[in-house]
C-alpha cells in the first residue's frame, strides 16, 4: 500500500507538469469546447487546477454523495489557473500530509442517497479519484491545447512541441 509521504512526493512531481499545461491554455480560447456536450477550456482547466485540494477534502469525509452537482465555472484568465492550482496543491499537501499511514488504510464511501456505489480504502480513493482523475484531464486539455494550435509541453517525454531539457 501507498503511504502518505508517496502521495505527497507524487504531488511535488505532477504539480509541475500540470503547471506547464496551464500556461500554454491560449487567453482568447478560454469559452472554445470541441463539441458542445463538452466543458469548456477554461471549464477543464479550472476543473484540472482545483482537482488536489478539492478531491483531498472529499478523502477526508468518510463518503461522498454523487448526487451532488459539481459547479464547473469557467477561468477567467491564465494567471487565475496557476494561482488556483497552486492553492489547490497547497491545500492537498496539508490535508494528505495530516493524515498517517494508517488512515491510508480506512474505508471510504461513494453513495447515491442511501444507495452505497463503491467502498474503498482512502488510499485506493486518492489513487484512483484524486490521482489518475487529474491525469485523465490533463490529458484531455493536450487535445484541448493542439486542437487551438497551442503549444503541448512534454509530460512523460517529448510531445511534438517540446523535448525535454532542450
Amino acid at each position: 500500500m501507498p503511504t502518505v509521504q508517496d502521495f505527497l512526493q507524487e504531488l511535488d512531481r505532477e504539480a509541475p507538469t500540470t503547471r506547464r499545461a496551464l500556461e500554454r491554455v491560449p487567453k482568447d480560447k478560454l469559452d472554445w469546447a470541441p463539441h458542445e456536450r463538452s466543458l469548456t477550456m477554461g471549464q477543464l482547466a479550472l476543473h484540472i487546477a482545483n482537482i488536489p485540494g478539492a478531491l483531498s477534502e472529499i478523502a477526508m469525509k468518510p463518503s461522498f454523495d454523487v448526487s451532488f452537482v459539481v459547479p464547473r465555472p469557467t477561468a477567467t484568465s491564465v494567471d487565475q489557473l496557476l494561482t488556483t492550482l497552486g492553492e489547490s496543491v497547497a491545500k492537498a499537501k496539508a490535508v494528505i500530509g495530516s493524515m498517517d499511514d494508517a488512515a491510508l488504510a480506512t474505508p471510504w464511501k461513494m453513495v447515491k442517497g442511501n444507495l452505497e456505489l463503491a467502498s474503498m480504502p482512502r488510499s485506493d480513493f486518492l489513487r484512483s479519484v484524486l490521482f489518475n482523475h487529474w491525469y485523465h484531464h490533463r490529458g484531455q486539455l493536450t487535445v484541448y491545447l493542439r486542437e487551438t494550435g497551442a503549444k503541448v509541453p512534454s509530460i512523460y517525454g517529448a510531445s511534438a512541441d517540446e523535448i525535454p531539457g532542450f
